[in-house]
C-alpha cells in the first residue's frame, strides 16, 4: 500500500515539474490621452504552459467603467470616450494550472481643470475677522492656481501656486472694510482654464459708512437671437448695498431671472437690444453701472408681389424684402433656368425689361448676412 502511494506522488510531482506559470507583458505600458478620445492596451502571452486564461481588473479591485470593454480572449482591454474616473492602473492577470502571474500598464487622461471654492459665492464679514477662502482645482495635468482680486475690468495679483493638487488658500488675517470685493481663483494648464468667484462683504466697525461703487460685467455684448446671456453686478460699500435691475426707457424683458446679483436673460431678441442698468443702494448713497447689449438676428425676407401677371412686353418688378443684421447680401436666381441676360439687379429688386414668354417662372431671392440666410419666391405669368 506505502509503495502505491509513493508511485501516485511521484507521478503527481513529475507532472507538476513540467508545468510553467504564465508570463505576460501590457503593451503599451503606459498611455496619455485627452478626455473624450480612446485607447487599447494588448496583454500578450510570453510563455507558459497552456491553457492561459486573461482577466483584466483595476489594481484597487473595482469594477470596470462601462465604458471599458474586454475583446475576444480577454487580450484586449479597449476604453472608450475616456473620462478622468477611468485614470490610474489597470492590471491584466494571467491565470494557468501552474500559477498566477500578472502585469500592469497605467493610463493618463489629460483634462482641463475644475475649480472649487469653499466658502463660495456670498462670504460676509465683521471687521476684525479672519477670512481663508479656499480653492481647491483638479485636472491633468496638474494646474497652476492663482488669487485675484477684481476691480472693474482689472486682476490685481494675491497669490499664486506652482502645479499642485493641495488647496490654495487667501487669507486675510483682520478683515477691514476696504477689504470689500472680488475675489476670483482661476486654474491654468494646457487644457484650459477654469475659474470661481467670490464677493465678500466687510461690515460693522467704526469707519463711516461708505458709498455704494458698482460695475456690470460684461460692460458690452453682442448677441445672436435666440441665445441667453447673463449680466453680473459687483458692488462694494458700506453697509452692504442693495441691488435692483431696470432698462433704459424700456421694461426688463418677459423672459428674465435675477439670481442674487446676476442678471439672465433668455431667448433674446431684436427688441431686448439696449442699456441695462444695476441699481445700487445704501445708507451712503446711490450709483448705477450699465451694461450695452446689441442683439443681432439672421435675416428674413419676403418677394414682393409674390405673384406677378403681365402681358408680353410689359416690364418684370419684383423687389426683396428682407430685415436683419446688416450688411445683408441679395441674389437673384430662376428656378429650373437661369436669368435672361438682359436682367437687372438694382440693390434688392429685379428689373427686366420688355417681358417675353421665355421669362414667366418663378424667381428666387436669397438673402445672407453674417448669422445665416433666407429665401423668398416670386410667380411670373406673362399673358
Amino acid at each position: 500500500m506505502a509503495i502505491y502511494i509513493a508511485v501516485i506522488l511521484l507521478s503527481v510531482l513529475l507532472s507538476a515539474a513540467g508545468q510553467q506559470a504564465p508570463a505576460v507583458s501590457i503593451e503599451p505600458h503606459s498611455d496619455t490621452i485627452r478626455q473624450g478620445e480612446s485607447t487599447s492596451f494588448r496583454c500578450q502571452v510570453l510563455g507558459g504552459s497552456q491553457p492561459v486564461r486573461l482577466e483584466w481588473k483595476r489594481t484597487n479591485n473595482q469594477p470596470l467603467p462601462d465604458n471599458v470593454k474586454i475583446g475576444p480572449g480577454g487580450s484586449v482591454l479597449t476604453i472608450t470616450n475616456a473620462r478622468p474616473s477611468n485614470q490610474g492602473p489597470y492590471r491584466c492577470i494571467a491565470t494557468n494550472s501552474a500559477g498566477k502571474t500578472h502585469s500592469t500598464a497605467s493610463l493618463t487622461v489629460k483634462h482641463p481643470p475644475k475649480v472649487r471654492v469653499t466658502p463660495g459665492g456670498a462670504v460676509r464679514v465683521m471687521v476684525g475677522e479672519a477670512v481663508n477662502l479656499e480653492c481647491q482645482a483638479s485636472g491633468r495635468p496638474r494646474p497652476s492656481v492663482s488669487w485675484f482680486r477684481l476691480n472693474h475690468d482689472d486682476e490685481t495679483v494675491l497669490s499664486s501656486s506652482a502645479m499642485t493638487d493641495t488647496p490654495v488658500v487667501m487669507q486675510v488675517a483682520s478683515a477691514r472694510l476696504e477689504d470689500t470685493g472680488v475675489y476670483l481663483c482661476r486654474a491654468q494648464s494646457s487644457e484650459g482654464s477654469s475659474e470661481a468667484r467670490v464677493e465678500l462683504s466687510v461690515e460693522g466697525g467704526a469707519s463711516e459708512a461708505t458709498p455704494p461703487v458698482a460695475s456690470v460685467v460684461p460692460a458690452e455684448l453682442v448677441a445672436v437671437e435666440g441665445q441667453s446671456v447673463t449680466f453680473h453686478c459687483h458692488v462694494s460699500g458700506s453697509p452692504t448695498p442693495t441691488i435692483s435691475w431696470s432698462k433704459l426707457r424700456a421694461p426688463l424683458p418677459w423672459l428674465h431671472k435675477v439670481q442674487g446679483r446676476t442678471l439672465v436673460l433668455q431667448n433674446v431678441g431684436r427688441q431686448d437690444s439696449g442699456q441695462y442698468i444695476c441699481n445700487a443702494t445704501n445708507a451712503a448713497g446711490f450709483v448705477e453701472a450699465t451694461a450695452q447689449m446689441e442683439v443681432e438676428t439672421p435675416p428674413y425676407t419676403t418677394c414682393l408681389p409674390e405673384q406677378l401677371r403681365v402681358r408680353a412686353g410689359d416690364p418684370i418688378h419684383l423687389q426683396c424684402l428682407a430685415h436683419g443684421t446688416t450688411p445683408l447680401r441679395f441674389h437673384w436666381s430662376k428656378v429650373g433656368g437661369s436669368l435672361p441676360r438682359r436682367a437687372e439687379i438694382r440693390d434688392s429688386s429685379l428689373l427686366i425689361g420688355q417681358s417675353r414668354t421665355a421669362d414667366a417662372g418663378t424667381y428666387k431671392c436669397v438673402v445672407t448676412n453674417k448669422h445665416g440666410s433666407s429665401e423668398a419666391t416670386a410667380k411670373v405669368t406673362i399673358r
